[in-house]
């Protein structure tokens, strides 16, 4: 698996910040999920936290996808 990329570095198709992205995100799931964590690697995004249902790690994802046209390489929010 490749590295991730610099943080600061990485820019959305909106040039913002990997910062503001988690932030808007956190927002759109009105706490649905904790610790969320976006991992930008080189060729896509890896979502990472917990959440309670298997419906708030679905809706992380897709609030992500309409965020970024980047690719989601994978969902690791864990569901307890």
């Amino acid at each position: 698996m490749s590295q991730p990329a610099n943080p600061a570095s990485v820019q959305g198709p909106e040039s913002e910040s990997l910062d503001n992205l988690e932030n808007r995100l956190q927002a759109r799931l009105s706490g649905r999920v904790r610790g969320l964590r976006i991992l930008v690697h080189q060729c896509g995004i890896v979502l990472r936290g917990f959440a309670h249902t298997y419906y708030a790690k679905q809706i992380a994802q897709h609030a992500l996808m309409a965020e970024t046209t980047m690719p989601i390489l994978a969902n690791e929010i864990e569901v307890s």
